[in-house]
């Protein structure tokens, strides 16, 4: 499972998701990427059992970048614990995802496999996620020139 080796602070406050991801939006290393279409934090099992799902679609071909990391602490309080008492002990590790990431890249394989492998992986995670495309400059697209 993917987790920090080392944190500066054991606990971190909730914070919020509000706007759009404008860094990590676009397609940066692979062919296709799968973009998050709504907020929301994302565990580390969660991410672990989608790059599973892509990993064993892709099988042999091609390469996978994952380009979120659960590097947020959440804490969880006892069961049966009244309230107050102070904020509870950390649990485990999320990836805080805004509207418009990309999480998880595919390259190096045919479009028909990158995108069956990608819709496998998204099923794994909690929020609406589309497939996204590299966008190709062409060179000779200067008019004036």
């Amino acid at each position: 499972m993917l987790s920090p080796k080392r944190v500066k602070f054991r606990k971190k406050q909730r914070g919020r998701m509000r706007g759009l991801a404008y860094r990590g939006s676009s397609v940066s290393f692979g062919e296709f990427g799968l973009q998050a279409l709504e907020p929301a934090w994302i565990t580390n099992r969660q991410i672990e059992a989608a790059r599973v799902a892509l990993t064993r679609h892709i099988r042999r071909g091609g390469k996978v970048w994952i380009r979120i990391f659960p590097d947020k602490p959440t804490t969880k309080k006892p069961a049966e614990t009244r309230m107050g008492k102070g904020k509870g002990n950390p649990e485990g590790w999320v990836a805080v995802v805004k509207a418009g990431l990309v999480m998880f890249e595919v390259g190096g394989v045919s479009r028909e496999l990158a995108l069956e492998a990608l819709r496998l992986a998204s099923h794994k995670l909690p929020v609406k996620c589309r497939v996204v495309e590299r966008a190709i400059i062409s060179e000779g697209s200067d008019e004036g020139a």
